[in-house]
């Protein structure tokens, strides 16, 4: 057995205890060398929780390691085109959690980067490595569904925003709110499924409502809470549009928050053989007709854990150095089509996404 692959973790909040550090752990290629927090307590706390690697409050006193193969960034969305583009330089592998970056300008940094050194650069786009949803995408790529001419996208919830007035709901960190946070899940298994179309154009809206005023939000439950009511809210808790691609034309709706007490997470695959619906997370059925007889399916199937399939898939990628479905260049698509939706917001127009810029290296 060759020498094991040594990582870095960057950022050690929610994410990376969750699911990066515990799928690095169960693989007995590699070894967590570092645990990099700039809040010094997270980083200890993870030395003492994992018995393994070194603390270190910044991400600079690392770049330099020989020894280092690759890091997992898992830092709030700000931080992460400045460190993806410096351990790409520094000759470091990446798997950067999602979304790519905070707008889209600084997702193409992330991809010529990555183009300029020949290092690995992944996005944590992490349902790209769904058993259900690769199985719809071997059903479309397959022609079970015909064309597929039109998706819809619901990623809705009741009273959902996370961590009020923290992070999530700055717009200077996070770049944006539900659409940024959960639509890019839903974009990017519409993407990978109908083969990464390129968007043409794009009329958007979103809106920051229920969450404006903090004080009086009124809610059940708070994942990345608690509330912290000095702290900021001018992102988005709901979003709506529509999206042409070269491919099918897309419709979502989504919300952190709205006033109809029903969560509703789920794609509809509209071809004209078969439709699909997924639920998000779950499974699926495959609607169609056959033999003057209207038929209904729900295949059975063994899930497998899409956070260890993406984290094996990563380092089983730093000696094969292939291309994965989560390739910068194709998660950048979706980074795109999320800021084409709040240009058009916000100019109250739809936009042209062909004029959009994009990586000429």
């Amino acid at each position: 057995m060759g020498q094991k692959k040594q990582i870095a973790i960057i950022g050690c909040g929610t994410i990376a205890n969750a699911q990066h550090i515990p799928a690095y752990l169960k693989n007995d290629g590699c070894e967590i060398k570092y645990f990099c927090d700039i809040i010094p307590e997270r980083a200890d706390e993870m030395v003492k929780k994992y018995n393994c690697g070194k603390a270190v409050y910044d991400h600079h006193e690392i770049l330099d390691d020989p020894d280092l193969d690759a890091v997992s960034i898992c830092t709030p969305n700000k931080a992460h085109s400045e460190i993806a583009i410096n351990f790409l330089r520094a000759g470091k592998d990446v798997l950067c959690e999602k979304p790519a970056a905070r707008i889209y300008e600084q997702a193409l940094e992330m991809q010529k980067a990555q183009h300029e050194t020949g290092r690995i650069l992944n996005i944590g786009v992490v349902n790209r490595f769904n058993t259900a949803v690769n199985h719809i995408k071997k059903l479309i790529d397959k022609g079970e569904l015909g064309e597929v001419y039109h998706v819809y996208v619901s990623f809705r919830s009741h009273r959902s925003i996370p961590g009020l007035g923290g992070a999530f709901t700055t717009h200077e960190i996070a770049g944006g709110g539900s659409l940024i946070d959960w639509g890019v899940h839903f974009l990017d298994i519409v993407m990978y499924c109908c083969g990464d179309p390129n968007p043409q154009t794009v009329s958007g809206k979103a809106f920051c409502k229920l969450g404006k005023d903090m004080e009086n939000y009124t809610y059940t439950s708070m994942w990345a809470g608690p509330p912290k009511y000095d702290g900021v809210y001018d992102v988005d808790d709901s979003v709506t549009a529509f999206i042409r691609t070269e491919g099918p034309t897309i419709t979502l709706n989504g919300a952190w928050a709205q006033n109809v007490f029903e969560d509703e997470m789920y794609i509809d695959f509209l071809g004209d053989k078969a439709g699909i619906r997924l639920q998000y997370g779950g499974d699926f059925k495959l609607y169609t007709a056959k033999d003057g007889m209207l038929q209904e399916i729900a295949p059975k199937f063994q899930s497998e854990p899409m956070f260890e399939i993406e984290i094996n898939s990563f380092l089983a990628d730093l000696d094969s150095r292939e291309k994965l479905p989560s390739h910068i260049d194709n998660a950048v698509l979706t980074s795109k089509i999320m800021q084409a939706i709040y240009d058009s917001s916000d100019s109250g127009k739809e936009v042209d996404v062909t004029a959009y810029p994009v990586c000429e290296c």
